[in-house]
């Protein structure tokens, strides 16, 4: 009855999100096709930023948040 209605805020990356999927599907892609041409190290590194944001955590540019999604 007396009570504040609740904040809401969007998650970082839905499942309808059309820029998140835009952006998982280049990931994924970015890293199938340097496996293809044996770059393999780099293709992980992208396979690493694919699984941050599928698992829904937020891309930050700082120089420590870009270590920890690459697994540096």
């Amino acid at each position: 009855m007396n009570q504040r209605p609740g904040k809401k805020h969007k998650a970082a990356m839905g499942d309808n999100d059309p820029q998140g999927l835009l952006l998982r599907a280049f990931l994924r892609n970015a890293a199938k096709l340097l496996n293809e041409k044996g770059e393999e190290d780099a293709a992980f590194y992208f396979e690493q930023c694919e699984e941050w944001v599928t698992s829904g955590k937020r891309i930050l540019d700082g120089e420590k948040d870009v270590a920890r999604i690459l697994g540096l």
